[in-house]
């Protein structure tokens, strides 16, 4: 066990420190989203055209992969939370500038999508900073508890955010949706200054920032546990892809394409993702997390292939309420599996990998789902891609336990 892991034995679960945490990435969280969701739904109003959502799509997600590797290095470089309070206040700036730009009139859409990169940027540095905090403000015999509770409020934040989103959307105007998201920013800012997190002390010399990049690529790729999670990862994002993506598609062709149908969708996935984040804070650890991550992978093989064959619409949302239970399960453990594995001085640099694979693992996979969705039934593609994940979980318990 690590050494700044140890300074915590006796910690309480809800320590004021890690309270103030939880509630300041959720309120910066739930901004984010309102502003994610107004932005998509925007574009979609003024344009109705497929190349600029694709166009959204690839600003919000491209420049955080591109930039990912760098906030790696400089969360482990530097202070962490002055780190995640920096690319707060980024983000938050460059959202303030656009909806000025709006107030004034200038209502170009391709403004737009540069802050949508831009907060994309901003969100490349935050991330791996965010993750690789959680050790230095939370015990070890803690960490799988405190990620479910946060698994669980992410949910109910998943929840609201669409309706609070649409409301200001409708309502109002898109100008309000990014005021605050402002706003939860500043809130988010002001309450993460109120911890105090020490820098992590590392004991190798300072290096280039191009010698720590290749020290963090290294060091993931020869830990056999770290390598064996990452090629997981990159599996599992693949293979979800259709399940992500494509099951809106398949109620619409399958069930009716009624707007309350696809809501229920969406909503029969989050209900399911919300107990399963109460279960995980209730149950307060997994033992064996190798055996967790593997059940969890071969549930969603199971669960992705019933969609396929699910004869009525009733039954098809329970069957997403379920494989949705299992995303906080193994959420929680691949990264409390990796904070419990990886040094401290590494942390940075090993989640920055999980964010570049988690952003560009998806994107790619729908290149090649999307176009054979027009070819053969969602249905199926459902349940081959099932039966590939399920068969991704025994393959990586097997290769895994015995390390």
């Amino acid at each position: 066990m690590h050494t700044e892991q140890l300074t915590h034995r006796g910690t309480p679960l809800f320590d004021k420190k890690i309270v103030l945490f939880l509630i300041s990435q959720n309120i910066s969280l739930f901004g984010s989203s309102v502003v994610g969701f107004a932005i998509v739904w925007y574009i979609t109003l003024e344009t109705s055209s497929g190349l600029w959502l694709t166009l959204a799509t690839v600003c919000a997600m491209l420049p955080q992969v591109a930039i990912s590797l760098w906030g790696g290095v400089w969360a482990d470089r530097h202070n962490r939370k002055y780190l995640i309070m920096l690319a707060d206040a980024f983000i938050a700036c460059a959202t303030l500038g656009l909806a000025i730009a709006f107030l004034a009139g200038f209502k170009h859409l391709g403004l737009l999508l540069a802050v949508a990169a831009v907060r994309s940027l901003g969100a490349g540095i935050q991330t791996p900073a965010v993750n690789a905090i959680y050790p230095q403000l939370v015990p070890q015999e803690n960490l799988t508890r405190i990620q479910g509770i946060n698994q669980t409020l992410s949910s109910v934040l998943m929840l609201l955010s669409p309706a609070v989103g649409g409301v200001i959307l409708g309502s109002l105007d898109i100008v309000w949706a990014l005021l605050l998201d402002v706003v939860t920013a500043a809130l988010a800012i002001l309450i993460i200054s109120f911890i105090k997190v020490e820098k992590i002390r590392r004991e190798d010399a300072p290096a280039s920032l191009f010698a720590e990049l290749r020290q963090g690529i290294v060091y993931t790729f020869r830990h056999p546990h770290l390598r064996g999670i990452m090629l997981c990862f990159a599996c599992s994002f693949f293979l979800v892809t259709p399940a992500a993506v494509l099951t809106p598609l398949l109620v619409e062709r399958s069930f009716g394409s009624d707007v309350w149908r696809l809501t229920a969708n969406e909503v029969a996935w989050t209900v399911g993702s919300l107990v399963g984040g109460v279960y995980v804070s209730v149950h307060g650890d997994f033992n064996d997390k190798i055996r967790t991550i593997a059940l969890c992978l071969v549930a969603f093989g199971v669960t992705f292939g019933l969609l396929g064959v699910a004869g009525n619409f009733p039954l098809y949302l329970a069957i997403m309420g379920i494989a949705g239970f299992f995303m906080p399960v193994i959420a929680t453990a691949q990264t409390v599996f990796i904070q419990e594995r990886a040094e401290p001085a590494m942390l940075g640099r090993v989640f920055s990998i999980v964010q570049i694979i988690a952003a560009s693992a998806m994107p790619v996979a729908i290149l090649l789902f999307g176009p054979l969705a027009d070819l053969v039934s969602v249905e199926a593609i459902l349940i081959v891609s099932g039966v590939l994940l399920a068969l991704t979980g025994v393959v990586y318990y097997h290769t895994q336990k015995h390390i």
